[in-house]
């Protein structure tokens, strides 16, 4: 069998996943190459794909304990400086006399929270951590274009540039030179639309679905105050629902800003645009009053503009700057093929943001994924080499150009092959499962929050008894998501679903017996008035 030290793991990807994945095989004595497709991740002037800071990360427990897994004690603690507390949701409205409400909803009856993390910076902090460990190789502007997975050798084409450390070889029109990268394993996290896994697919037999929701989002800021403060409670998430469309809000710590998000159905985006439009083209001749995005904020979220969170003019100029993306839902299985391959986080289960699951799921597929493999008889040996300090971690990594990939002793390959086999069969389960909340839980935000009855009646139920009757293991299915890190997504669903019929055959008998004595005392009073009217007939 042959030693971890002498294997080569290829991460495709160097967001917060693949990074994260990366740390977990350093840690195990592997030597590790991470290729990404943008420039440095560590530069500030380095640009996201989509060109905007994307949707604010919610970092809860799921995320923190497979960061704490790492076995890095310092890891967690630098995330975390930069992270704020967030307890629960702000619901901002009107109330029936036309004023403006804000209703603190709590994510927890125990106090627990969630904590809004900015993506850049969790992404610096592991990699930065990644780059401490001499077994590790970073490898930016490289795009995956191939590989066989049974030879293990992948085909890279390096698009870096030597002139400067954020250029690339296409903004000097040069053809990217290709390189073949031998490995043992392939771990690919990169991304919804995964070149991995479209790769993958010529050889697992992979079923594979994506759906795209009608809603589409656009990005705002609310900027701090003069005086440098929050403009609304940084303890919050904040919800202006509006029933088939919502605008929210998450603060953050580095400059006391709101990183702002308005999700709506497409066509009413391609409304908005057909006004901005015909307000650009009038402006000169007939200037309008106010643009049509301001007239729409003025009309649905009102608050955002008579409070001063963004002023007309400038939601007009970040809708016109910013774009209007899509949301889409990507499920697949398996997740590997043989013991060669394996896909994690949104490459193998891309979903909408509405439960803030899509990076703590895509960082708990790493410590599950290596749970297994440590397992595994290689994967065994393995994950204890990393876990009391092997010494060959200290071995600088040899020469990628000599680093030819040894064939991994069979037993060890069909260790690695069930390793991997368990783990898809394990994690399909919880991956389809949040998929799926997620998707529900957009009704939940921009609805349900402010207009159902019920969903106060069951939330202010199941608090009530996991407070009171702990005994009973009730909880709301948001603290068995967000905060149960040792529960599966596919047993809490369960749980919610067992407890749901429960509290309805409850409620059902208690309304039962209400019926019964109020019509009993309706009854009774009814034979009391009779006899009062006899008397008085008398």
């Amino acid at each position: 069998m042959s030693s971890p030290s002498s294997e080569k793991v290829v991460v495709i990807g160097a967001g917060p996943v693949g990074a994260l994945a990366a740390l977990y095989a350093a840690k195990r004595g592997y030597n590790v190459e991470v290729y990404e497709l943008r420039s440095d991740l560590r530069l500030d002037n380095t640009s996201p794909l989509n060109f905007t800071k994307s949707i604010n990360l919610a970092l809860s427990e799921r995320g923190i304990q497979a960061i704490r897994s790492a076995q890095c004690p310092a890891l967690l603690d630098a995330v975390l400086a930069d992270a704020l507390p967030m307890h629960g949701r702000m619901i901002h409205g009107l109330d029936s006399k036309g004023r403006f409400f804000e209703q603190s909803q709590k994510y927890d009856a125990h106090g627990r929270f969630i904590r809004a993390c900015d993506r850049s910076h969790l992404n610096k902090t592991l990699l930065h951590e990644l780059s401490r460990h001499p077994n590790v190789r970073l490898h930016f502007s490289h795009k995956l274009t191939g590989f066989d997975l049974n030879r293990r050798i992948a085909w890279l084409e390096d698009r870096s540039d030597s002139s400067g450390p954020n250029q690339t070889a296409l903004d000097h029109q040069q053809r990217p030179t290709e390189k073949e990268i031998p490995f043992h394993l392939l771990l690919g996290a990169d991304g919804a639309w995964s070149p991995t896994r479209q790769h993958l697919q010529k050889y697992a037999r992979l079923n594979y679905s994506q759906s795209y929701i009608q809603a589409m989002w656009c990005e705002f800021t609310i900027p701090p105050s003069p005086q440098n403060e929050f403009r609304l409670s940084h303890e919050h998430l904040h919800i202006w629902p509006k029933g088939d469309f919502m605008f929210i809000a998450i603060p953050n710590r580095s400059d006391r800003s709101f990183t702002c998000t308005l999700f709506m159905p497409g066509s009413l985006f391609s409304d908005l645009d057909a006004q901005d439009a015909a307000d650009t083209e009038s402006n000169g001749t007939s200037p309008v009053e106010e643009p049509a995005i301001a007239s729409f904020f003025r009309e649905n979220f009102p608050s955002v503009i008579e409070q001063g969170l963004i002023g007309p003019d400038d939601l007009a100029r970040q809708y016109r700057r910013n774009p209007h993306l899509p949301l889409v839902s990507i499920s697949c299985t398996p997740y590997h093929y043989r013991d060669s391959c394996v896909i994690l986080g949104d490459a193998a289960h891309a979903m909408v943001p509405f439960y803030g699951q899509g990076m703590n799921c895509g960082l708990e597929d790493v410590r599950v994924l290596f749970d297994f493999l440590d397992k595994s008889d290689g994967g065994a040996a393995a994950g204890k080499q990393g876990a009391d300090g092997d010494p060959d971690l200290k071995t600088p990594l040899e020469d990628s150009a000599n680093a030819k990939a040894k064939d991994t002793s069979p037993a060890n390959s069909r260790a690695r092959e069930a390793a991997l086999a368990a783990y898809t069969t394990y994690r399909t389960a919880d991956t389809h499962t949040i998929t799926s909340l997620s998707l529900q839980n957009y009704t939940e935000m921009r609805s349900h929050v402010l207009r159902s009855p019920l969903y106060k009646l069951r939330k202010s139920l199941e608090e009530l008894l996991s407070v009171y009757a702990p005994w009973t293991g009730v909880q709301t299915q948001y603290a068995r998501v967000s905060f149960e890190s040792g529960q599966r997504y596919s047993d809490a669903l369960q749980a919610v679903e067992w407890q749901g019929k429960w509290l309805g055959r409850m409620l059902g008998g208690g309304l039962g017996v209400l019926g019964v004595g109020l019509g009993l005392g309706f009854w009774r009073l009814k034979g009391w008035v009779g006899s009062f009217a006899r008397l008085e007939g008398r």
